[in-house]
């Protein structure tokens, strides 16, 4: 079913931003009661790289037209620095070239005006060629000084604030390096050079915010990592008694470079066992710990990078003793504590609320409801661990200074990464049930953008 209010609601948002509302056809948001394993069979589209350039430039453009100005003006700055030289890039401006510049050449430059009154925000480079999206403005037959000329340009359009990516809470908001920012500073005048400041909300805030094109896309993005996760917790791949961890950890790895994607961190895979340690199965494990048989639960964390935006996914599979029908009862509670903790925590999303607010309010709640919490979730887009509101770290549950206490803002992607702490009766024992998922936040709502896990996976599935 179409959720239509939620469409509403971002044809809203996204129309007061000045997107194009293209791609609206293909936005079919799914409810949050998860999917079904069949829901996956198929395997989904995966463009071919020119056409993924052709996309990723075409999201670049209307990124650049219209977020960058928005952005500028919410924070009241009226210049933007950006600054990289060849393999030491800054991670915002390697997000604004064009998608077949694969680094920056030699020192390159980006700079963005807004002269106010309403006109256009100024867009160019300070480089020795032009850059897709911006034309260059140095000309080393006229002033060989690339450095003496970006003072020139500073000083022609007499900026209040002059806002470069310094930041000690955001290292992708930090990516001016001490070089650079020292030849900044040289070739500013010493009334310009104090009105520099960090652009920390600025490159945040690039890299949080998702377009409507993007949010479109970002289902489909999903839906591709959830067909390898259903193709390899299944017995094409796993053959219990003989595959280990390590096996179907290679195997996820080399189905994605088989699919002509990349995976922005090694697949991780483990077992949970009645008679094991919690969370066994890595590369520091026992080889006869990490076979793979009846009675265990497989879990696994994997994440894609395609179109320039990631996925992360934690799920769990179970395989079947002889004779069992079905996941035991208790892991079955187990999953609905989990889920009902993801629930929990969504709950709390709210414009304008600290990580550390969301984090506070949903482990009271979660122990108001006998839930034994960990919560650890992070924004997604360009990085895997993007900018934005961390809501917890794994060993921080108290909250993260500086990175918990940036605010949750609308149309921004989010890692809904958790774990609860359950005993399961048939074991005698608790057990971690890990789940993370990518959601949504769209300024009311959290909607996650493929469902979610609310069944075990089954090996053998069921005929």
């Amino acid at each position: 079913m179409i959720q239509l209010n939620r469409i509403a609601r971002l044809f809203k948002d996204f129309i007061q931003l000045n997107f194009p509302a293209v791609a609206v056809a293909i936005i079919l948001i799914l409810p949050d009661t998860g999917l079904s394993q069949a829901a996956h069979s198929g395997e989904p589209h995966i463009l071919s790289m020119r056409e993924r350039a052709e996309v990723m430039d075409r999201w670049t453009q209307n990124r650049l037209d219209n977020l960058v100005p928005m952005l500028m003006r919410r924070e009241g700055v009226d210049m933007w620095i950006l600054v990289a030289r060849e393999y030491n890039e800054d991670p915002v401006l390697l997000t604004m070239l064009p998608a077949t510049w694969q680094s920056s050449r030699r020192t390159t430059i980006l700079l963005f005006f807004d002269p106010g009154n309403g006109e256009p925000v100024e867009r160019f480079a300070v480089a020795r060629y032009n850059i897709g999206f911006f034309e260059t403005q140095w000309f080393p037959d006229e002033e060989p000084d690339q450095w003496k000329r970006l003072g020139q340009i500073i000083e022609e359009r007499n900026p209040q604030k002059i806002a470069v990516n310094r930041s000690d809470n955001f290292a992708l908001a930090d990516g001016i390096s001490y070089t650079d920012f020292n030849r900044l500073k040289n070739n500013l005048t010493p009334e310009l050079r104090n009105r520099i400041v960090s652009a920390e909300n600025l490159a945040v805030g690039w890299l949080e915010t998702r377009t409507m094109e993007e949010i479109a896309v970002y289902r489909q993005i999903n839906r591709i990592a959830h067909s390898i996760i259903s193709e390899g917790l299944s017995e094409a791949v796993i053959t219990p008694g003989i595959t280990t961890t390590q096996d179907v950890q290679w195997w996820f790895r080399e189905r994605i470079r088989d699919l002509n994607l990349t995976a922005w961190f090694h697949p991780s895979v483990a077992v949970h066992r009645a008679e094991l340690p919690e969370h066994s199965g890595d590369f520091s494990g026992r080889a006869d710990e990490n076979v793979i048989l009846p009675g265990d639960i497989i879990h696994m964390d994997l994440g894609i990078e395609y179109l320039g935006l990631t996925t992360d996914t934690q799920r769990n599979a179970y395989v079947l003793r002889e004779g069992e029908e079905e996941v035991p009862a208790g892991l079955r509670e187990a999953l609905r504590i989990g889920n009902r903790l993801q629930d929990i925590l969504t709950g709390e999303f709210e414009t304008g609320r600290s990580g550390n607010d969301i984090l506070a309010a949903a482990l009271n709640r979660a122990e108001e409801e006998g839930i034994k919490a960990t919560i650890y979730t992070h924004p997604i887009g360009y990085h895997g661990h993007g900018a934005g509101p961390t809501i917890g770290l794994w060993d921080q549950q108290e909250g993260v200074p500086g990175n918990g206490d940036y605010p949750l803002y609308p149309n921004t992607a989010h890692s809904i990464e958790l774990n609860a702490e359950v005993y399961i009766p048939e074991w005698n024992r608790n057990i971690l049930i890990m789940l993370e998922e990518n959601a949504i936040f769209d300024g009311e709502n959290v909607w996650y953008t493929d469902g979610r896990m609310t069944e075990f996976y089954l090996i053998p599935r069921r005929k």
